[in-house]
């Protein structure tokens, strides 16, 4: 069993030991990312994640790489739209260490003016490094489509002219706000026990000033009809991204979706791979996936598909969608998929850095079921008619949101099929 431990400053400790590792992945997680932050200053949680990799007050940048990799380790960051993550892979022995420079990182970073304009400068090239990958950019579109006005519409990375306009004041009156204990979770899992982890956290967090909790507004969605977004762009192939939305995070249907998922087009044997990529080879690659968040969630559909062919692609998606939500699956079906899915999950346990992640992201989330056995069984109880069930409330024709990029000539016959 999984137990948080908390600071006297607010700050959260949770540790999950696994017998037999040799490694301890360390992670700090942030409850900060691009959901708490204002338009004007898009991309800042991100352009802070980046500029504390380039030092702190007792660190240079080459002194951080070179004591964690120095020492046979690595070490990361991502920024998401509900936090951000600082981690370190490393031999158990060098826990403490690991822990002692990723808390230099958090909270005495240098945050050098110098360093943070050349900064910019990467991050706007990897704003139009984006723009030129359709695959990627797509789902820039979607989600703007999906959640319009809002900072889960808006890209992670914020766009040239806001991330050109963020000052040093800004990013440091940005990190004083939410970069505090309360927001802030050490999780550890591998060769590592909890006294242990708790000593570490002792040691290097204790010092840091408690603050208030971070808040974010919750997405609003108000869709009545289909929504088609087609960025015209000469592509040698167009990029589709289809989204619905579902549920967050916390909702009891959360382990159907993930098999409806599985069903739909999370692998090779897949409904959707089979039937658009395999049997009538409308596509390269073709697969579905789950996004959740506090307050709400999305199911997306990805392909890229030969120009000729994107009407005829939409339309057997969507028709595969409609088709789950008419037609019970079969028991060897659903059997599959759930065998697969819990799999996956036990795979991903096996490893320090993916429990770590797995755990982090559920802890940072405010999420109770941290109990992988009770999760199986959650999965294992799912039912023929609870993926009808489920279906029935997300293909619906009101909440299809198609992103679309490529040639333009196609719009209005994509929105002939955009129905059920």
């Amino acid at each position: 069993m999984h137990r948080i431990r908390t600071l006297e400053n607010g700050l959260r400790i949770i540790a999950h030991p696994m017998a037999g590792m040799e490694s301890v992945a360390i992670g700090v997680w942030v409850r900060a990312g691009g959901r708490y932050e204002d338009p004007k200053e898009g991309g800042i949680s991100h352009l802070l994640e980046h500029l504390l990799f380039k030092g702190t007050k007792t660190r240079d940048m080459m002194t951080i790489k070179q004591e964690i990799e120095g020492r046979g380790g690595s070490f990361n960051g991502f920024t998401a739209e509900e936090h951000t993550c600082y981690l370190v892979k490393i031999l158990g022995r060098y826990a403490g260490l690991g822990a002692e420079i990723l808390s230099d990182m958090v909270l005495n970073p240098r945050l050098d003016e110098a360093e943070m304009a050349k900064e910019k400068d990467v991050i706007v090239e990897e704003i139009n490094m984006y723009k030129d990958m359709p695959s990627h950019y797509v789902h820039e579109i979607l989600a703007e489509e999906m959640w319009p006005s809002q900072p889960l519409g808006m890209p992670l990375a914020g766009t040239v002219e806001s991330v050109r306009g963020i000052s040093r004041d800004n990013v440091v009156s940005y990190k004083k706000g939410y970069y505090n204990p309360r927001n802030i979770f050490l999780v550890g899992a591998g060769n590592i026990e909890e006294n242990a982890l708790v000593d570490i956290a002792r040691k290097f967090f204790s010092e840091a000033r408690p603050g208030d909790a971070s808040r974010f507004e919750k997405a609003g969605v108000s869709q009545v009809e289909p929504r088609l977004n087609i960025h015209s762009k000469k592509t040698e192939q167009t990029h589709i991204a289809l989204g619905f939305h579902t549920p967050d995070r916390f909702h009891p249907d959360k382990h159907v979706m993930s098999i409806i998922n599985t069903i739909l087009g999370a692998n090779m044997s897949s409904r959707l791979f089979h039937i658009v990529r395999d049997e009538m080879a409308l596509c390269y690659e073709i697969s579905s996936s789950v996004r959740r968040y506090e307050d709400c969630g999305a199911f997306v559909v990805s392909a890229g598909v030969d120009d000729r062919k994107l009407v005829k692609a939409v339309e057997i998606i969507l028709r595969e969608l409609g088709r789950i939500t008419k037609e019970p699956i079969t028991s060897e079906e659903l059997r599959r998929a759930k065998e697969y899915y819990k799999g996956q999950l036990l795979f991903a346990l096996e490893d320090t850095m993916s429990h770590m992640l797995w755990l982090g992201e559920k802890v940072v989330a405010g999420e109770k079921d941290l109990n992988s056995r009770k999760i199986l069984e959650k999965i294992e109880a799912v039912t023929e008619n609870d993926v009808m069930r489920v279906s029935q409330g997300i293909f619906r024709g009101d909440n299809i949101n198609l992103a679309v990029i490529g040639p333009a000539n196609e719009g209005a016959k994509v929105k002939e099929v955009m129905h059920f």
